[in-house]
């Protein structure tokens, strides 16, 4: 049977899913909600039932009801190393894969390994687990989430640097929200239960506000309710001739706006668990020997940033930027192609550039949706 032939390939995935661990994450809105907590809970309830369930790494931050529930849990001992003159720990990845737990609880998925270490982020390191047929149980933030990046930062004004890529929730098998109001975190708050008394009144001025965690909650929820609806749309057979959403983002040299571009296909490719490409067409005014090395790198970042969120990248040069699009989007079979908003009035672009007033004619002649992004 030819390797092309989908039900081939589609047997082929059931036995390469088969083989992979399943993975379950806890989503909150910010820290304290409990996600931890609820982890131990559950480890609690696997091992009353007769699983072979270990802890691979948990961060209690001395919150004694939760670091209460760690007894009579098997721990695997973390991976001392030195570093900066300092003793510090991290998952013992290779521990974990030589004891074969039936399960494993990896807490703080959005952890920056120490460098040295194998890979580079602790998602890495749980995808290994799961590769090597080992079931496990994570939990993040919302706001690690790669293409929620820039909403968060306009939610709390800070940039969150540690982050996850979206195609990290994508594998897991289930997604839970731990939920609570705005008013129980922030009791949470000043009973001490999330930070130590010092820390409480500057925690409640910025990150903890109470307009700032409903807007965080809000993206928790539809987060996970969109998780829930791709699991429906996977695991249900689509209707016969229902259209398969195929988005197009188009990026230039231009870091940020190619940056936002990025995250907001993103999601859109995430909530249509769909599949998705970013387009870079080369100039001849930016070829290998006339464009900017900053450009150079800020391209690089992003082509990585894309890759990571689960982009195809596709790199073509042309001297005609509308044609090469359009050549591209009837290629790969493209729904929707996604432009980032021209920093000057919309309809002074495109009654003023050709790329615009092209595209928008080969457009209005074919089925495929053209989406400006604010």
């Amino acid at each position: 049977m030819p390797e092309t032939n989908p039900s081939a390939q589609h047997f082929l995935d059931l036995i390469k899913k088969s083989r992979r661990g399943k993975f379950k994450i806890y989503i909150g809105m910010s820290a304290g909600v409990g996600k931890t907590f609820r982890m131990l809970q559950e480890a609690h309830a696997l091992l009353r039932n007769g699983i072979d369930v270990k802890i691979g790494y948990i961060e209690t931050h001395n919150r004694k009801e939760t670091h209460d529930l760690l007894d009579g849990l098997p721990v695997i001992p973390r991976r001392r190393l030195f570093y900066k003159g300092k003793e510090l720990d991290e998952l013992d990845v290779q521990a974990v894969i030589s004891l074969r737990p039936e399960v494993v609880i990896v807490d703080e998925l959005a952890h920056t390994n120490i460098e040295g270490s194998k890979n580079d982020k602790r998602w890495q390191d749980v995808l290994e687990i799961l590769e090597a047929g080992i079931n496990v149980i994570s939990a993040v933030n919302i706001q690690h989430i790669e293409s929620l990046n820039e909403e968060v930062k306009s939610i709390t004004g800070v940039e969150v640097k540690e982050r996850i890529p979206d195609s990290v929730l994508g594998v897991a098998d289930e997604v839970v929200n731990i939920d609570l109001t705005a008013d129980e975190l922030i009791t949470r708050l000043k009973e001490g239960k999330i930070y130590k008394p010092e820390k409480i009144q500057t925690a409640l001025n910025n990150f903890f506000k109470a307009d700032h965690i409903l807007q965080l909650r809000e993206l928790a929820l539809k987060e996970v309710a969109s998780q829930v609806e791709r699991k429906v749309e996977s695991e249900i057979p689509r209707l016969v001739g229902s259209k398969r959403e195929k988005f197009l983002a188009c990026i230039s040299s231009n870091e940020s706006t190619a940056r936002h571009v990025i995250r907001k296909t993103a999601r859109l490719a995430s909530y249509y668990n769909s599949k998705w490409f970013v387009l870079y067409v080369q100039t001849p005014r930016e070829s290998q020997d006339k464009i900017a090395l900053d450009k150079q790198r800020h391209l690089i970042n992003n082509f990585k940033l894309a890759t990571e969120m689960g982009a195809e990248i596709i790199r073509v040069q042309d001297s005609n930027i509308s044609e090469a699009i359009i050549q591209v989007a009837e290629q790969r079979q493209i729904t929707t192609i996604c432009l980032g908003k021209p920093h000057i009035n919309l309809l002074r672009v495109i009654l003023a550039t050709n790329v615009f007033n092209n595209l928008l004619k080969k457009l209005s002649a074919s089925d495929i949706d053209l989406v400006i992004l604010s």
